[in-house]
């Protein structure tokens, strides 16, 4: 596991593990706008490293490597335990998300909440190689955060794979972003804006009972 740590001004409580998408790394501007947000209001945020971006500075996961990803997502979720006492949420970007929902369907309570920005329910133009077999054994709560321009399914897609969650799920939807949510440097505010919309909803999902609402 490698990552940085965003420690809040004051004790830690719950803690947040965030991983990149296939082609960036943990200093990606979504990741470091959501971390940074959630640490100014009391959060302790791990931006991981997944293991082929440790293996390798660019380009995409190799075949095969999605098993090994979530043992260092797996990892990371530890650490933050050993440092934030509250409740722990998993999370990513595209394939950070992906597989962070993954584990978290291999794993029911490794994590209390899922928090899935701009989740890749197919390749580009290909809805039919669909990305959410495991959706049905997910019973961790989700927050999905998704830009009504995104190439990798458009938010009634989305919303028709979350019915198919036996948990409470939640939708922050970015007016006219794309799949990097808007992460140029130039739109910093937006992101950060879009960072205290997902905590609002984190917030309420884990305010519900168990099960469905």
């Amino acid at each position: 596991m490698r990552g940085w740590l965003h420690r809040p001004p004051q004790p830690p409580g719950d803690g947040l593990v965030l991983a990149h998408g296939a082609g960036s790394n943990a200093d990606s501007p979504v990741l470091v706008a959501m971390a940074e947000a959630l640490a100014a209001a009391g959060w302790t945020v791990l931006r991981c490293d997944l293991p082929f971006r440790q293996e390798r500075p660019s380009g995409p996961p190799h075949r095969g490597a999605a098993e090994r990803d979530r043992v260092g997502l797996r990892n990371a979720a530890a650490a933050l335990r050993a440092l934030a006492p509250g409740r722990l949420v998993l999370g990513g970007h595209s394939y950070g998300g992906r597989q962070a929902s993954m584990l978290a369907a291999e794993a029911p309570g490794l994590a209390d909440a899922l928090l899935l920005l701009s989740y890749p329910l197919h390749p580009p133009k290909k809805p039919r190689e669909a990305r959410t077999a495991h959706f049905g054994a997910l019973r961790t709560p989700a927050v999905f955060v998704h830009g009504t321009r995104d190439g990798f399914g458009t938010v009634a897609e989305l919303d028709a794979a979350r019915a198919g969650i036996p948990a409470p799920t939640a939708l922050v939807v970015a007016e006219g972003a794309g799949h990097d949510l808007g992460g140029g440097a130039r739109e910093r505010a937006r992101l950060t804006a879009l960072a205290g919309q997902a905590l609002e909803a984190l917030r309420t999902l884990l305010s519900q009972p168990a099960g469905r609402p």
